[in-house]
């Protein structure tokens, strides 16, 4: 089944990931892609510079060997797979970060220069938009 979202720039976080290979949950219970999300969404409120940037969810998005797994995707722009991140706050202000850079760009390419440090290796795929191939 599928649920009609803004079509607008987004974060697609994987609420069903791991935190780690070795660990489904945390004490809590919650996964590792739900506790990512939530501290996505809690950043978003506080802060005027992630208001272009929606927050959404989706169970599993079949990357399981990459835990903390989000899909980075706007209209007319490459998408991006990016894990292998924690639950936390730090993980969550990286990916926000880099995804108001992926939103102002033309085409989905930021500079590697304009890249937060908690981003930098984790991205698994890139994926072109419907329509196109990347050069």
């Amino acid at each position: 089944m599928l649920t009609r979202v803004d079509p607008g720039p987004a974060v697609v976080v994987c609420n069903t990931c791991r935190h780690s290979r070795e660990a489904q949950a945390d004490a809590e219970g919650m996964r590792g892609g739900a506790r990512l999300a939530q501290a996505m969404k809690r950043l978003k409120e506080g802060e005027p510079r992630y208001a272009g940037i929606a927050v959404q969810e989706m169970a599993c998005l079949f990357a399981c060997q990459d835990h903390c797994t989000v899909h980075l995707r706007a209209p007319d722009k490459v998408g991006y797979v990016l894990g292998r991140f924690g639950g936390d706050e730090g993980s969550a202000r990286a990916i926000l970060d880099y995804a108001v850079h992926y939103a102002a760009s033309e085409h989905g390419r930021v500079p590697f220069s304009l890249w937060p440090e908690g981003v930098k290796g984790h991205f698994i795929t890139r994926t072109p938009p419907p329509g196109f191939v990347a050069e």
